[in-house]
């Protein structure tokens, strides 16, 4: 038991050397916190969404935005599409369930907000079509993704792609992801944390 517990500690930390070491992807992070510095200083939103544990990680993203971080400061506009039981449940029932995030983007996202999609394999239907929408109102779209980015990537102004194929390592990379992101946006907007 103690030697599988430290091989998957191992495959997490090989996971975020490849990460460290991917000067693409390092740059795309830095360009997220761009556009979300920008869309806040603009007075815009941030809309977030995913399904699963990646609908677990819109929530945490969001939260960290509006509670805060690590620094004490001004709540920051961060919404996840995926808390409203009844919203999900009356499109799922009513449409289908590919449309839940479509059709909340279609009531909720203005042009110059930011809408970010995860997905650990790219290829959600309902995650794609979140995107896609927000695309078509002017939004810039952002895909934490995994894999190959699937056809989600297509839709994304900014792709955070992790690189590797297996589900756990590539959720544990997105949270981390996200936690360096909420740190770069406190530092940037209120000062250094």
């Amino acid at each position: 038991m103690d030697d599988k517990i430290r091989s998957l500690i191992e495959q997490s930390i090989d996971c975020k050397r490849a990460i460290v070491l991917d000067g693409v992807l390092i740059q795309q992070i830095g360009k997220a916190v761009h556009l979300i510095y920008k869309a806040y200083l603009a007075g815009k939103k941030i809309v977030i969404f995913g399904n699963g544990g990646s609908a677990a990680d819109a929530q945490h993203f969001a939260a960290e935005l509006v509670s805060r971080f690590l620094m004490e400061r001004p709540a920051l506009f961060a919404l996840a599409l995926t808390t409203n039981t009844s919203i999900l449940t009356a499109i799922a029932n009513d449409y289908n369930y590919e449309k839940v995030f479509e059709r909340q983007v279609e009531a909720v996202v203005a042009p110059g907000d930011v809408v970010i999609g995860i997905s650990t394999s790219g290829n959600s239907a309902n995650v794609y079509r979140g995107l896609a929408t927000a695309r078509d109102k002017g939004a810039a779209t952002v895909g934490l993704l995994g894999g190959s980015g699937g056809t989600i990537a297509s839709q994304c102004e900014i792709t955070l792609l992790i690189p590797s194929s297996d589900t756990p390592r590539i959720q544990e990379a997105h949270i981390m992801i996200i936690h360096i992101i909420c740190a770069l946006l406190e530092d940037s907007l209120f000062g250094s944390t």
